[in-house]
């Protein structure tokens, strides 16, 4: 029995030290990555990516619109919802804009 307590005692010891250095190790492992995204060179690399994604995405929405596939969904389909294709959302770009305008950074 005082095997036992003597573990859990032990355990329990090595989880509330272990934390506190997790979290501080965390916390430096995340300022760490703050710095390389905000660096101009990584943040021009993504917008260079973005740009990349963005016409790749327009151009497969042509594509396919374009295509036997394309216009059979346009011509049986009755909802506007289901027609369009929707462009991904411009998370980088909305992010760098976020962090300007409100202080927060991803």
């Amino acid at each position: 029995m005082r095997g036992k307590l003597m573990f859990i005692t032990g355990l329990a010891a090595g989880f509330v030290l272990g934390s506190r250095a997790g979290r501080e190790k965390y916390e430096e492992i995340r300022a760490n990555a703050q710095k390389v995204w905000q660096h101009p060179t990584v943040q021009e690399a993504a917008g260079v990516a973005q740009a990349q994604a963005n016409k790749l995405y327009t151009e497969g929405k042509d594509k396919l619109q374009s295509s036997k596939l394309g216009e059979k969904l346009n011509t049986t389909s009755s909802t506007d919802s289901t027609d369009e294709l929707i462009a991904p959302s411009d998370t980088l770009t909305s992010s760098k804009s976020t962090s300007t305008t409100t202080g927060t950074t991803y």
